[in-house]
């Protein structure tokens, strides 16, 4: 990671030098990657994500939206408190921590925020992680077993063992691929005492989503002893080695 920072008047763009020595306000900018051929839509997160093709490799392109009520009042604005205080570069440089403690997570490219007044508007660049399927769709197809769930526990084990909260911990944000799983959507996670209560908050946090997503359909006995126990047993092994 070498971080670098380019201003302008009308904001400021964080990137990392070794992925790209360069890189402008049109890398932030769909139209101009679509213009190129070099842009597809992906659904994923508040109004979807593009995947697009950069000079330094297929990569996401996010834009940070609202959600729920404030949404409609605020949009895809966000209050100025700075700029070491904008989303999007704290989900940046939390990544790039995340990258140097070996933890797997999106590499982080680019982020880019836009100051309006007293209101910014932001955008993040991370690699994307090539053939991979949210834990939602394993759950979806029927692959969720009793190994993915020790897996996913341990995932989750080596981040909060590291102090890393994140803010959003739902089947939709945790990726699998045949080699390893990936934690993504760091936006508003921040390193933390790896206290319990936060800890198990983040896994009720995880069971709601899987229980809402149908995970247990068959009931809660069976989503337990296939699902939730070896995933917890996987966790708790895992957090105190």
């Amino acid at each position: 990671m070498q971080e670098q920072l380019r201003e302008d008047a009308e904001g400021a763009i964080l990137f990392d030098a070794a992925a790209s020595p360069q890189v402008d306000n049109d890398w932030f900018e769909p139209e101009r990657w679509r213009e190129r051929g070099a842009l597809r839509s992906q659904a994923g997160g508040r109004g979807g994500v593009q995947i697009i093709a950069t000079p330094a490799g297929e990569c996401v392109l996010r834009h940070y939206r609202r959600g729920g009520m404030v949404a409609k009042l605020m949009g895809d604005r966000y209050l100025w408190r700075g700029a070491d205080a904008t989303r999007c570069f704290a989900e940046f440089r939390l990544l790039a921590r995340i990258a140097h403690l070996g933890l797997p997570g999106p590499a982080p490219v680019a982020a880019r925020y836009r100051r309006h007044g007293l209101f910014y508007r932001a955008d993040l660049i991370t690699r994307r992680i090539a053939g991979a399927q949210t834990l939602a769709e394993c759950l979806a197809s029927g692959s969720l077993d009793a190994e993915l769930a020790r897996e996913v526990g341990a995932l989750v084990a080596r981040f909060h063992r590291a102090g890393i909260w994140h803010a959003d911990l739902n089947a939709h944000n945790v990726l699998v691929t045949p080699a390893v799983l990936h934690l993504i959507d760091f936006d508003r996670g921040r390193m933390r005492d790896p206290a319990q209560d936060w800890r198990l908050a983040n896994l009720a946090r995880l069971h709601r989503s899987l229980v809402k997503l149908g995970a247990a359909a068959q009931g809660e006995s069976a989503f337990r002893a296939t699902v939730w126990t070896p995933l917890t047993e996987a966790y708790e092994a895992t957090f105190g080695a």
